[in-house]
């Protein structure tokens, strides 16, 4: 159902515990294939990987996509994207993470999985002789920086 991204840390060893334990939850390790989860682009790359898939993407820092991606995600994050509030890792109660998604209702996954497909194109390059009925990625980003001159 949904997705989330983190590393094997103190903190995302939490996080891979609850979810190990949990009936909901489904681990995806990226850290085979060479893909290092500390690493700021692998971890971009999985993110936009996992939207391509349809994931709706769960977050435990703002920092992880809200504030990195203003230009290419949703003011609204909540439309598209379930977010845990973590600050330490002692906050990260046993079951929280299980709690959180099992209160999300079908009607609610489905309108955020229909949300996670309407972002794809602000978040994938297109082919430059194809012509687009909306901005891709490259279009966005050249908009955002021409916007803070």
């Amino acid at each position: 159902m949904l997705q989330g991204l983190t590393s094997k840390t103190r903190f995302g060893g939490k996080i891979i515990d609850q979810c190990l334990a949990s009936s909901v939850c489904k681990l995806i390790d990226c850290s085979s294939g060479g893909i290092k989860c500390d690493n700021p682009a692998s971890v971009m790359r999985v993110f936009q990987s996992s939207i391509l898939a349809g994931c709706i993407p769960v977050f435990f820092h703002p920092g992880t996509a809200y504030l990195q991606y203003l230009w290419h995600l949703p003011k609204n994050h909540t439309k598209y994207s379930v977010f845990i509030p973590v600050r330490y890792v002692e906050d990260l109660k046993e079951g929280l993470i299980e709690r959180t998604l099992v209160g999300i209702s079908k009607e609610e996954e489905l309108e955020m999985r229909e949300e996670v497909i309407r972002l794809i194109p602000k978040l994938v390059y297109a082919d430059p002789m194809s012509r687009l009925e909306t901005e891709d990625a490259f279009d966005l980003s050249v908009k955002g920086i021409l916007e803070t001159i």
